[in-house]
């Protein structure tokens, strides 16, 4: 079901009342798509089955958890040499999974080679997890930080 044709017009309406309110019921998704919620469900089945949706989660109010500060640290790692025995963009691949103040890591284009998101409680963690974290670690070559100062608009949900 990778395709995007096998995904109708009832799929997408199915996707986009999971994607504002995931314990929806299928009755009410049903009626909201005019389907029995025995067919809703089989279309959910199909869906995650075929990969379309990907998993169900909580999403939390950062605030809520004292986690008040939301920063964008660009990274630029040395570049790898032929002869080198370690690959760089590996070993920081590998090496963010285990860093739990990145909520998000994207490999990008251009001059920088990824993009962070981090979710720390105040300045005084971002400095340690800089010092401490990501500037120790031996492919890092520069950084640059943007902090967020307000949350313009933030969502979930992709445009089905």
């Amino acid at each position: 079901m990778n395709a995007p044709d096998a995904i109708d017009r009832l799929d997408r309406a199915i996707l986009a009342r999971l994607q504002l309110n995931g314990r929806e019921t299928c009755e009410a998704i049903g009626e909201q798509v005019g389907l029995s919620a025995s067919a809703v469900l089989r279309r959910i089945k199909k869906l995650e089955e075929g990969g379309v949706i990907d998993r169900y989660v909580a999403l939390l109010r950062p605030q809520a958890l004292g986690l008040g500060l939301v920063a964008f640290v660009n990274v630029r790692l040395e570049k790898q040499h032929d002869a080198a025995k370690r690959n760089p963009m590996e070993e920081f691949r590998a090496s963010v999974q285990a860093w739990p103040e990145v909520v998000e890591c994207l490999a990008l284009t251009g001059e920088m080679d990824f993009l962070l998101r981090l979710v720390v409680s105040d300045m005084s963690a971002y400095s340690r997890f800089m010092m401490d974290t990501l500037l120790r670690h031996p492919a890092v070559q520069d950084c640059q930080t943007s902090f967020v100062m307000d949350r313009v608009k933030a969502t979930t949900a992709l445009p089905v």
